[in-house]
């Protein structure tokens, strides 16, 4: 697939030529495009629709040339058109989970809802339960990257970044912890072939 590319992809599609690109074509992104991929991926799934994932979208030169500084000046910052930092907020998460109640539960949706995480994290630090979250937002961080390369853009996942810098660059709390940083556009480059593990170098089969 080229940075020309505009069908959209099959999941099958998109995995197998899902690359980790670092050199993007020089154009702004469809806002739409953009937009939609959020929201597919925020159609992941999470242990009690918990949904911790949050993103903040950097796309202006002056944050990103910050955000690049932060990530060891990475060049790949700087030259993608927008960066989506992906975070887990299970603060935010535990202070409105009412809201994460199907409606078609009611009032008993909600409040079971309110019972369940207060029984299960209420006691827990907020480190330990800040963890938990992030395998959560994991899980959307994953489906971030297939929604992308669905709709013709690629990314390349970072881990390597100070996660104090890139809170304090976007006003982000202390307990946030982060999925990492998801530089996205159309490639201008193709980037290397898969190379995996044989699938019975990594199963068991029970």
């Amino acid at each position: 697939m080229t940075a020309t590319t505009t069908k959209a992809l099959t999941v099958q599609e998109a995995i197998e030529t899902r690359r980790s690109i670092r050199k993007f074509v020089q154009e702004p992104m469809d806002q739409n495009d953009l937009r939609e991929i959020l929201e597919l991926a925020g159609l992941a799934p999470s242990a009690w629709n918990a949904q911790t994932w949050r993103f903040a979208v950097v796309q202006t030169p002056e944050v990103k040339a910050k955000l690049q500084e932060a990530a060891y000046g990475q060049p790949q910052i700087g030259n993608a058109p927008a960066v989506i930092v992906v975070y887990s907020d299970m603060e935010d998460t535990l202070a409105n989970v009412e809201e994460t109640a199907h409606p078609g539960m009611g009032d008993a949706g909600r409040t079971g809802q309110r019972t369940t995480f207060d029984n299960a994290f209420g006691a827990q630090p907020v480190a330990q339960r800040g963890a938990w979250g992030l395998t959560q937002a994991n899980i959307a961080f994953g489906f971030l990257m297939l929604a992308a390369r669905g709709k013709g853009y690629d990314t390349v996942p970072m881990l390597g970044f100070q996660p104090d810098k890139v809170r304090e660059l976007l006003g982000l709390p202390e307990h946030v912890q982060f999925a990492g940083l998801l530089p996205i556009g159309k490639r201008a480059e193709e980037g290397f072939p898969h190379h995996r593990h044989n699938i019975d170098r990594v199963t068991k089969f029970y």
